[in-house]
């Protein structure tokens, strides 16, 4: 079998489709390839087979992190899969992104996850982005954390 290039598979519940279109979307509209159940496993073909073929050929798998992602059964091997071949995270092959109030159990725990729970469009877009292409980060702080106490100290010279 041939692997295929593929940037990303998005691992979710039916419950997070929305959560997981919209990914991909954001994804795709940047130039990255993914693989998503949703628009990718057409009828008539092998659903096992075509999660066999997705965990394989992706270059790292997301995870749309919400308590019905846990509940889930099915869930389970699609973020195993990407855990058992990167488990020090060095290679950044699993990358849980919360889209509801509920913290990581378990192995998921210890990953940091992008946080999208509760954010504007253009803030969790910024923020998936960032999060899954460590160059767009920017190495720069928010200003000197003493400018105030400073300013407050002069006012009482």
């Amino acid at each position: 079998m041939q692997k295929v290039n593929i940037d990303f598979f998005i691992s979710y519940t039916s419950t997070d489709e929305t959560w997981a279109t919209w990914v991909a979307e954001v994804l795709e509209d940047e130039g990255y390839t993914t693989v998503i159940q949703a628009w990718d496993f057409t009828p008539g073909t092998n659903f096992v087979h075509n999660m066999h073929i997705a965990t394989i050929n992706c270059n790292r798998t997301i995870v749309i992190l919400s308590k019905k992602y846990f509940e889930s059964m099915f869930t389970q091997s699609e973020w195993q899969a990407a855990f058992a071949q990167d488990p020090t995270s060095e290679k950044s092959k699993l990358i849980p992104i919360k889209v509801t109030d509920f913290e990581p159990i378990g192995l998921l725990k210890q990953i940091v996850y992008i946080d999208l729970f509760d954010l504007e469009v253009e803030v969790a877009k910024n923020r998936l982005l960032v999060g899954v292409d460590s160059s767009r980060r920017p190495r720069k702080s928010q200003g000197f954390p003493g400018t105030k106490k400073k300013e407050i100290a002069e006012n009482y010279l």
